[in-house]
Parts: structure tokens; sequence; C-alpha cells
């Protein structure tokens, strides 16, 4: 079990989040929750013991030197941290790790547990996928939710993928079966492109997370590091013809199929999420 200390009462705790590994391409989904873990000042609360689900032949511990001059072996894990935003009415729990080795319902159902004793009224999963889609056109995020209410209010379906899955998949099905609601995003990254990191997906789903909990989020550098990736990725392209030919047959493809998110809805969720960050400025 996880061991929490000197934790008070949490506000409508909801958690995010993600690990590294099969389900984090180009590090998208792990990069938001330490973007979010840095701009709301996050204090770690509580970690899986890593004996019990990791082989450190795959994830190796790390050494290095402490500011104080002392030398720290750190250990791959699982951590949990726990942020107040002033911009949200609620309190955050952040889990933030690698995709275990080993031992994965056991490793869940420590989650699980963590989750219900701090309180979680909801749980956010971020993942990321490679996929065929072009660096210059916004990159797609798709969700799932576990209650038909969530599925209505998110607009969203439930999953109907049939095929191998990663540690998200069986958090979020222990998540459910605990009765304990749980959304899930994903962001596809260019396969092409897949070295992280990926700026611009993770901005994609720090939007999302916007329009779930209905409240603007910390962008920080996020906004200039995807352009400057996107100028990146131009200039890598526009040296290699094949590539370039490439990215404008993904573009046609992504224009024809894409045409009905210029929808005045589209556009009408854009122009709120600026009036809300407006009126907090």
């Amino acid at each position: 079990m996880i061991e929490f200390e000197d934790l008070h009462d949490l506000v409508s705790p909801v958690v995010i989040a993600a690990f590294e590994g099969w389900n984090d391409a180009a590090d998208a989904a792990s990069g938001l929750v330490d973007h979010l873990m840095k701009e709301w000042g996050a204090e770690v609360v509580g970690a899986v013991d890593p004996d019990d689900f990791y082989d450190f032949q795959v994830n190796r511990p790390v050494i290095g030197t402490e500011p104080n001059g002392h030398r720290r072996i750190s250990w791959p894990t699982t951590r949990i941290a726990v942020a107040r935003p002033r911009d949200l009415d609620r309190d955050v729990i952040l889990v933030r790790g690698i995709e275990p080795n080993m031992r994965w319902r056991q490793f869940c159902a420590e989650l699980v547990a963590a989750c219900e004793q701090l309180g979680a009224e909801l749980v956010v999963t971020l993942g990321a996928l490679l996929a065929d889609t072009p660096h210059t056109r916004p990159l797609p995020v798709s969700g799932t939710a576990s209650e038909p209410d969530l599925l209505d209010r998110l607009d969203v379906e439930a999953s109907s993928y049939e095929g191998p899955t990663g540690i998200l998949g069986v958090f979020n099905d222990q998540c459910s079966q605990a009765d304990l609601a749980a959304v899930s995003y994903w962001v596809a990254v260019p396969h092409y492109v897949a070295q992280p990191p990926c700026p611009k997906a993770t901005l994609a789903l720090l939007h999302h997370l916007e329009d779930l909990l209905d409240a603007p989020l910390p962008l920080g550098d996020l906004p200039d590091d995807a352009k400057a990736w996107e100028r990146g990725v131009d200039e890598v392209a526009g040296e290699d013809e094949d590539v370039a030919d490439y990215i404008r047959s993904l573009e046609e493809t992504s224009d024809t199929t894409n045409l009905p998110e210029a929808s005045g809805e589209a556009i009408a969720r854009e122009f709120e999420r600026y009036l809300k960050r407006r009126g907090r400025d």
C-alpha cells in the first residue's frame, strides 16, 4: 500500500495520470504532468515501492549529487503529488511514473486504492500514440469515458478498441471496476518526428483538460515551444523532397477528413477558451 504523510483533506480532487513507455509517444503525456507539477508547485506525497513492480535492468536507477553535495540514488517508480491550483475550485492529484515491468494488476490496485484514500472523484489518464498525422495541422486528440453521463457531457464515445493494451488500459479498467469515474485522452503524434519532446502534442492534451475541467490551465512556455517545434520540423522536412511530398499527402488527407472540425462549434470552443483566459488575466 502507498502511504501518505501529513496530508489534509482534499477538495473534490481529480486525478491526472500519465506513464512513460508504450503509452507515451514523444513523452507528450508525461510531459504534460511534468508541466503541471512545475506550474502548480505540486508536492510529492507518496510513491509506489519500486521493488515490487520494476526490473532495474530495464529501468535502471540513477545516481547523482544533491545540492548539499551528498550522493543519492533515484529509483524508477511512480510518484503521487498534490496541487492546489488557484484557478480551480478543486485540488488535483498528479500521478507520474513509468509503465511497470511486472505485476500490473497489483500495481493498478494500489493506485486505485490510493485514489480512493485521497477522495478522488474523477481519474483522467493521458496517453500519446504515433500516427499518420501531419505536424502542420492540429494534432488529433481522442477521448473516451467510463460512464454514460461523461460520454454525453464530453461528446466522446465509449472505447471500441480491441487489441494489446498498456498500463493505461489496465488502470482505467480497474477504476471502472471500483466505480471510480474515469476519462482517457490520447493525442496523435506524427510518426516521422517521434523523438521527444513534442510540445504541440502536450499542448493539445492540455486544451482538452481545460475543456474537461472547465477552467484555464497554466500554459507556461508551451505555446512558444510548440511553434518552435513546428518551425524546426518544417526546416528539416524542407531539406528532403520525399519527406516534404509525404507531409503534403498527409495534409491533404487531414484536410479532407477534418473539414467538420472547422465548424462553428469548434470555433466557439476556442473563443470561449480565449475569453476565460482573458478574464483570468
